[in-house]
C-alpha cells in the first residue's frame, strides 16, 4: 500500500518512523534539555560540596568569590562542551554514518553521568566539572546528528513535524530535571547524586532499541553506495514495498552532484550559492538562543525559592511545540518563525506588568529544520557544524552576559531581547523562503537572485547530470554485485 493515499493527503506514519523518531530524541534532545535545568535544583548543595571539599584540602573555606566562580564554570562549561560536539560532528557522522553516531554519542553521555554521579563519593568536585563538560560534547553531536537523521528518515510533506520532536523533547528533558529535582525525589543533599546518574537511563534505552532500525537511506545510497540496504530502510520507514520512486528521486540527486564528498565548512562559506542560506541558518539559530528564553530561566532560578518548580513555561513550551508540530505542514516554517519572533516582543513588553512565566517562543525547533532543508546532501554536515557553532556560542553568551546585563538594566533588561527578535523579525520577513513540501531545488532556487546566481546556472549546476548521456551516466556510476547486494559507486 502507498504511504499517501490520494495526491495532497496527509502521508501515513510507519511505526518505525515514530519509533525512531522518539527513541532518538529521547537518548539525545530530552538529554541536552534536562541537563540544561539539572543543576538549578542541587545548587546550594553543589555548592556545600565545593567548599567542604576545598576546606578538606588545603584547611580552610573557600572564598565568596571562588565559589561563585567555581559554580559558574560548572553551569557554564556545559556550553563549551556542546561547541566541542559541535566542531567534531562533521567527521563523526561522516564515519559512523547518522544513526550509529546517535549510538556512539552514548559513550559520552555515560561516561559523564558516572563522573558526575560519583564525584561526591570520590570527593572530587573537578569529576563534576569534567562531568559537564563531557555531557556538553554529547548534546553537541547530538544536537546536529539527531535532526540530520530526522530530516533524511522522514517524508518531505511531514519533514518539518517530526523536526519538531527535537524541540519537544528538550522541554520534556528540561521539565523532568526541574521535576526530579523536588525535595520529595532527588532534591535532597544526600540524593543530589542521582539526578546526574538518571541521565544514563535515556542512553541505554537509546542503545537497546536504535539498532533494530535503519540507518539513513539517503546516507545509504549517496555516501555509502549500498543500494539494496536502502531501499530495505526506505521500505522500513515507509512502510511500502515499492520505493523506487524515492531510490530514484535520491539518485537522481546522487546524479546532478556528480559526487558526494563532503563540503566542508570553508568551501561551504565560499559557496555562493548558498551564501545566503548559510546567513539565515547563522541569523536564524543565534536569534533562537539570544531571544531571551534561557535569560528568563536564569532570573527565574535568581529570584525564587530553592524548592519552587519552574515547571509552568517550559510547559507551556511543550504544549505549543506539540501543536506547532501539527500545524508546521499546513501554516508553513516561515509564519511560525516571523509570528514566535513577533510574540516575543509583545511577551516582553508584558514583562513589566506580568510574571515571566507568559513567555515562550513559538519558532520551537524550525531552525534545526530549516538546516537540513537549505542545504544538499554534500552540504549537510558542515551546514549543521556551522548551526550549531553558533547555537552553542550563543547559548553560551546569553550564560555569560545575562547577569551583568540584568545588574545594570534592571527590568529593562528584556528590551535588549526585544530588539534581537525584531532584527530577527525583520531579517526573515525580507529573506526567508517558505520550504515547506519543497526539495532542495526549489529552494535553492527561491535564493538564487539573492545569491546573485542566475537561474540558467542554476539548472546547469542542477541538472547537468541528467542531460549526459546513458554512456556518460553509465561511466559515473558503476555498479557491481557483492554477495547479492548492489553497491553503487562514483567513478
Amino acid at each position: 500500500s502507498q504511504v499517501y493515499p490520494q495526491v495532497g493527503g496527509p502521508p501515513n506514519w510507519s511505526g518505525s518512523l515514530i519509533v525512531a523518531s522518539l527513541t532518538g530524541a529521547f537518548g539525545s534532545s530530552f538529554l541536552y534539555g534536562y541537563n540544561l535545568s539539572v543543576v538549578n535544583a542541587p545548587a546550594a548543595f553543589i555548592k556545600k560540596f565545593y567548599n567542604e571539599t576545598w576546606e578538606r584540602r588545603y584547611g580552610f573555606s573557600v572564598d565568596e568569590s571562588t565559589l561563585t566562580l567555581l559554580w559558574s564554570i560548572t553551569v557554564s562549561i556545559f556550553a563549551i562542551g556542546g561547541l566541542v560536539g559541535a566542531i567534531i560532528v562533521t567527521p563523526i557522522v561522516k564515519f559512523f554514518g547518522r544513526k550509529c553516531t546517535l549510538l556512539f554519542n552514548n559513550v559520552f553521555a555515560v561516561t559523564a553521568a558516572l563522573l558526575m554521579s560519583l564525584s561526591l563519593l570520590a570527593g572530587s568536585f573537578e569529576m563534576l566539572i569534567l562531568g559537564r563538560v563531557i555531557m556538553g560534547v554529547d548534546a553537541g553531536i547530538s544536537l546536529s546528528a539527531l535532526p540530520m537523521y530526522l530530516s533524511e528518515i522522514s517524508p518531505k510533506e511531514i519533514r518539518g513535524s517530526l523536526g519538531q520532536v527535537t524541540a519537544i523533547f528538550i522541554c520534556i528533558g528540561v521539565f523532568t530535571g526541574q521535576v526530579l529535582g523536588l525535595p520529595e525525589i532527588f532534591g535532597q543533599e544526600s540524593r543530589w547524586p542521582y539526578l546526574f546518574g538518571a541521565i544514563i537511563v535515556p542512553s541505554l534505552i537509546q542503545v537497546v532499541i536504535l539498532p533494530f532500525l535503519p540507518e539513513s537511506p539517503r546516507y545509504l545510497l549517496l555516501e555509502k553506495h549500498n543500494t539494496s540496504k536502502a531501499e530495505r530502510a526506505f521500505q522500513t520507514f515507509l512502510g511500502k514495498e515499492d520505493v523506487s520512486h524515492e531510490v530514484e528521486e535520491v539518485l537522481a540527486e546522487s546524479r546532478v552532484q556528480r559526487n558526494t564528498k563532503l563540503v566542508s565548512v570553508l568551501q561551504l562559506l565560499r559557496t555562493r550559492a548558498v551564501r545566503w542560506q548559510v546567513i539565515t541558518v547563522v541569523i536564524t539559530m543565534a536569534c533562537y538562543q539570544l531571544c531571551g528564553l534561557n535569560a528568563v530561566s536564569v532570573l527565574q532560578a535568581m529570584a525564587s525559592p530553592r524548592d519552587k518548580v519552574h515547571a509552568v513555561p517550559f510547559k507551556n513550551k511543550m504544549l505549543l511545540f506539540v501543536f506547532q508540530g501539527l500545524v508546521i505542514e499546513r501554516l508553513g516554517r516561515r509564519p511560525l518563525l516571523i509570528g514566535g519572533f513577533g510574540l516575543m516582543i509583545v511577551f516582553f513588553a508584558r514583562q513589566f506588568t506580568t510574571d515571566t512565566d507568559l513567555l515562550f517562543p513559538l519558532s520551537g525547533g524550525i531552525p534545526f529544520v530549516l538546516t537540513g532543508e537549505f542545504f544538499q546532501q554534500s552540504q549537510r554536515p558542515a551546514a549543521f557544524m556551522i548551526a550549531g557553532t553558533v547555537n552553542w556560542l550563543s547559548n553560551f553568551a546569553v550564560g555569560l552576559l545575562f547577569p551583568f546585563i540584568q545588574g545594570g538594566l534592571q527590568t529593562y533588561c528584556f528590551l535588549v531581547f526585544a530588539a534581537i527578535c525584531f532584527a530577527g523579525a525583520t531579517y526573515l520577513v525580507f529573506v526567508l523562503p517558505e520550504t515547506k513540501n519543497k526539495t532542495f531545488h526549489e529552494i535553492s532556487q527561491a535564493f538564487a537572485k539573492r545569491n546573485k546566481v542566475s537561474l540558467e546556472m542554476q539548472e546547469m549546476n542542477h541538472y547537468s547530470g541528467e542531460r549526459k548521456s546513458s554512456t556518460e551516466q553509465e561511466s559515473n556510476f558503476t555498479s557491481s554485485v557483492d554477495n547479492g547486494e548492489t553497491k553503487k559507486g562514483i567513478v
